[in-house]
């Protein structure tokens, strides 16, 4: 028994240093030992299949691990984060191209998320974190990403501002089916920026960055 006992950990161990490599990175061995010991100990998993043993991990971090006074402050944020890019890149949602016009104008068009891309905001700067960066506390303002996984299944991620990141939320939520102008036109409004032409020429800067990313798609198609 404690051969297989062996076994089932070092493989648990090693599957999650791979998925969470920062954070295995920050903790000494026996400390990042222990957090897996617990969790095989005291977590339930609800699923067989390897690739969904991360998604646990992060469940139990957020539920059930029980919290030492030397654990980093964004523990949770950056475990998260780590997680997101595995989930991402197994993900199996396509996007239904046939709808889309990808050259199309993003201002007098209705701009297209891709499915692939997935807005994130932290109050920590997570995708900075390292064994040189830890941060004590929050930023002052909250870091947005959008994460993302292109036609050739390459994962990257862009860093937004808030204005920007309020920019993509109103495009992944346009019901009205508003085009690229009108979503920045009332971002300019909701915002109360005075310059409502300057705002509009800097978020189609932003959005022409999407769509070279993948981010965007580009616009919903008229026929």
């Amino acid at each position: 028994m404690a051969i297989y006992r062996d076994l089932f950990f070092n493989n648990l161990h090693n599957l999650l240093s791979g998925t969470f490599p920062v954070l295995q990175k920050l903790h000494r061995p026996e400390k990042w030992r222990r957090m897996v010991r617990q969790f095989m100990s005291r977590h339930r998993a609800h699923t067989p299949y390897f690739l969904e043993i991360p998604r646990e991990f992060l469940e139990f971090l957020q539920n059930a691990y029980v919290r030492e006074d030397d654990d980093f402050p964004f523990l949770l944020e950056l475990a998260h984060y780590e997680w997101t890019e595995l989930a991402l890149s197994v993900a199996t949602e396509c996007n239904d191209l046939s709808a889309v016009d990808p050259g199309g104008d993003l201002l007098d068009g209705v701009p297209v998320l891709s499915v692939l891309a997935w807005p994130l905001s932290y109050e920590f700067p997570v995708h900075r974190i390292s064994p040189e960066f830890t941060p004590a506390a929050p930023g002052d303002t909250p870091t947005c990403l959008v994460v993302y996984r292109q036609a050739d299944d390459e994962l990257g991620f862009m860093e937004l501002n808030t204005v920007t990141a309020k920019l993509l939320d109103c495009i992944d939520n346009n019901e009205n089916g508003l085009t690229g102008r009108q979503l920045l036109l009332a971002l300019a409004d909701d915002v109360a920026y005075a310059d409502k032409e300057a705002l509009v020429e800097h978020g189609l800067h932003a959005m022409e960055d999407m769509r070279r990313s993948g981010i965007l798609l580009g616009v919903s198609r008229l026929d």
